[in-house]
């Protein structure tokens, strides 16, 4: 026995001399793969893919330590960074995107970024920085997108964007800026200065930009436009000049010509009688309009011809005075070819019947307008009766003065009218209104109010110099009756039907069983001093209707809400982060697909039905954290495997050359594996046999069992999306 012993010892020991080449890189090998796959993400991060980091709040006043190389999208916004280095990018020469919003920045140090050749997006918003210097962005040759909004800023060196030729965006709107240096980007696309309260309107010396498409100046006080300036950008095709101090439409306008698709007047104080239809047309290419704000108090009815290819009007929080000249209107929109913006915030002021109501759902018969009644057609011999002179309101200064209403048509003629061979073919006039005296008689026809022009029990009748008044009866007094010492309580309102809820800034663009993506561009951009989103969502569909609520930065154009029920409707709204609750905040609701997610896997009993997107988060961090452990394990029992298999195979093939014939025989030994055996002879390494585990999708909620192995788990949101662009 000890012989037999002796014997398998020294043939262990010749098996491992011949295996010892292919030993030693085989080891080296699974090491290289082991330390790969071990290596995590910095701490308090996630990886969706090789190339891209996700940190948010993560608490540090520094950049994270231990970059990989190959990253290329680094999202580090809501950190609390407070400090920069040249050395804190250093080995990452891919990296295209650097997301450093909303953190601490006070200054940028000169070649920070340096580091950087293939940078492309650059994102240094709401942070704290007062100043740029000349080498802020020096090495950034490819750049194509700055957004330097809502910080401190009030000076720019004259050559801080010298070299960024292929500059596409450029955002420096919310800041203090004092002065404008001279912009020679001649690749730009988008330029937005608004919201800075001391910056001068800039020159066409300033922008030296000819391919300029968007061009954002609201909130500058401008009380004129540089016609030399739009002249120069000759391919300009949004431009927003809202809240400033335009007191008529600015001639200047005429020289963007047919270019402008997209104009913003809203927040000027222009008043009645509020934009013409003469300053408007040159402007026959706008696709939408914005009129909102501007104290106007109709529109004229020119302005459905002056705009052809005109999609979106916006006129919301305008007092309107809904009588007859504004009838057109909605009819209008109820055409279909042009849509209201802000409908709900569109609504009548003017008269008190039709006071509060949404003006696109006011019916014709509300408007006051007369009846129209066809003239009749005059004969040979016949003549026609004198026009009406129009009536004339005299307002007192103060009050809202209506339109002037258009001349009573002639009355129609009788069936049993003279023929045409008598020399008198008018017919009999009318009789007399009561409600009219002797001036009625200078004018054929009958006496014609608009309805309820009169208020307080008034009675509408005829001035003496042919013109509208109103009879006030005892304790009121006015043009329109409308001051009165005591005002009894208003009749009850009428009873109209309830608003369909519309969401304008908040939608739903897909919707699954167990999730739903939100579309909040809307919402984004017409806050632009939004900082975050709170979004709160809740189930109405079953017995648990707590909130939940999210923070979400403003850089996100879409947001997936995961981990719902299937076939249940859901409550959702967005409001501005860190503002009082239920301010300012768009809501909608969507309903999930009904049944089971078909890529979800069978829920393990006892799994929390609806995590949290904490709950996601850990779950996420837990698997990107044992995945690479296990893959190591797994690689070096399946190193042992091979050896063993190969060692055992060349102790069987030595022991069929013996001497002993029963040794020669093909029949594989009880220990023989049939897998090593037929992955040796085809000439290639054996194969681990496959799991027979269901396959899951990525585990980011918690709910579902999976195995520690998997493959590329995408994050809550689509990450090449974060960050809005201009294309």
């Amino acid at each position: 026995m000890v012989s037999s012993l002796r014997r398998g010892w020294r043939g262990f020991c010749e098996d491992a001399d011949v295996m010892r080449p292919f030993l030693r890189p085989l080891l080296l090998l699974f090491l290289l793969s082991a330390r790969a796959l071990t290596s995590d993400c910095p701490q308090d991060c996630s990886c969706p893919d090789q190339a891209s980091i996700f940190c948010f709040q993560r608490r540090s006043a520094s950049v994270p330590l231990g970059l990989p190389g190959a990253t290329k999208n680094l999202y580090l916004f809501q950190n609390g960074i407070s400090s920069l280095s040249r050395d804190d990018f250093a080995g990452l020469d891919q990296l295209a995107m650097l997301d450093l919003s909303q953190n601490q920045l006070s200054q940028i140090p000169d070649g920070a970024f340096q580091l950087l050749p293939a940078l492309h997006n650059l994102d240094l918003s709401s942070n704290l920085i007062a100043q740029v210097s000349r080498e802020s962005f020096s090495g950034l040759a490819l750049l194509q997108r700055l957004y330097l909004h809502d910080n401190r800023i009030q000076s720019i060196h004259p050559e801080a964007f010298q070299g960024l030729d292929r500059l596409l965006e450029l955002k420096l709107q919310g800041n203090q800026l004092r002065g404008l240096p001279a912009l020679r980007l001649p690749s730009l696309l988008l330029l937005d200065l608004s919201h800075n309260a001391g910056l001068p309107p800039p020159a066409a010396a300033d922008l030296q930009t000819p391919n300029l498409e968007t061009l954002k100046m609201a909130g500058l006080g401008i009380s004129q436009l540089d016609g030399e300036l739009l002249r120069s950008l000759g391919n300009l095709h949004d431009l927003d000049v809202s809240r400033n101090q335009l007191r008529e439409v600015p001639a200047a306008l005429g020289e963007a010509g047919r270019g402008l698709t997209w104009l913003s007047l809203a927040g000027n104080p222009m008043g009645q009688p509020g934009p013409r239809p003469e300053d408007l047309q040159n402007l026959r290419g706008l696709l939408e309009l914005d009129l909102s704000g501007l104290n106007m108090q109709s529109l004229p009815e020119a302005f459905r011809h002056l705009f052809p290819r005109l999609r979106v009007l916006t006129a919301a929080e305008n007092p309107f005075n809904c009588l007859c000249p504004l009838a057109w209107l909605p009819g209008w929109l109820r055409q279909g070819a042009v849509q209201l913006g802000r409908p709900e915030e569109t609504r009548c002021h003017f008269p008190p019947l039709n006071a509060g109501k949404v003006l696109a759902r006011v019916e014709r018969a509300d408007f006051g307008c007369p009846p129209t009644t066809a003239a009749p057609a005059s004969t040979p011999g016949s003549t026609t009766p004198p026009a009406r002179p129009p009536q004339v309101f005299s307002t007192p200064p103060g009050t809202t003065p209506p339109p002037a209403l258009p001349p009573p048509p002639p009355p129609p003629l009788p069936s049993d009218s003279p023929s045409s061979g008598e020399t008198d073919g008018l017919p009999p006039p009318p009789p007399a209104s009561p409600s009219s005296s002797g001036p009625d008689a200078m004018y054929p026809g009958p006496h014609i109010c608009p309805s309820n022009i009169c208020l307080n029990g008034g009675t509408c009748r005829l001035g003496g110099q042919g013109e509208l008044e109103c009879a006030c009866s005892r304790g009121t007094s006015g043009t329109y009756c409308e001051t009165r010492e005591e005002l009894p309580p208003p009749p009850p309102p009428r009873q109209d039907p309830p608003p369909v809820a519309m969401a304008p800034d908040l939608g739903s663009r897909q919707v699954t069983s167990t999730s739903i993506l939100l579309n909040l561009q809307r919402f984004i951009r017409r806050r632009p001093y939004l900082r975050g989103i709170r979004l709160t969502y809740r189930n109405l569909s079953g017995p648990d209707r707590r909130p939940v609520e999210l923070s979400v930065p403003a850089s996100y154009p879409e947001y997936t809400l995961r981990g719902l029920r299937p076939n249940c409707t859901y409550s959702i709204c967005a409001g501005p982060l860190g503002g009082a609750a239920g301010a300012d905040r768009s809501c909608t609701e969507a309903r999930t697909a009904a049944g089971p997610d078909p890529t979800a896997a069978p829920r393990t009993p006892g799994a929390t039905p609806h995590p949290t997107p904490a709950a996601q988060l850990e779950d996420g961090r837990l698997v990107t954290a044992l995945a690479p452990a296990l893959a190591a394990a797994v690689l070096v029992a399946l190193a042992l495997a091979v050896v063993a298999a190969t060692v055992y195979y060349l102790r069987r093939r030595r022991r069929t050359k013996g001497a002993h014939p029963d040794l020669c025989s093909d029949d594989p030994a009880p220990l023989e594996m049939e897998g090593v055996k037929a992955g040796l002879d085809n000439g290639t390494l054996p194969q681990k046999p496959p799991e027979t585990k269901p396959a899951s999708p990525c585990p980011w909620n918690g709910e579902y069992e999976v195995p520690l192995m998997q493959t590329h788990c995408p994050a809550n949101n689509n990450l090449a999306s974060l960050k809005p662009s201009y294309f």
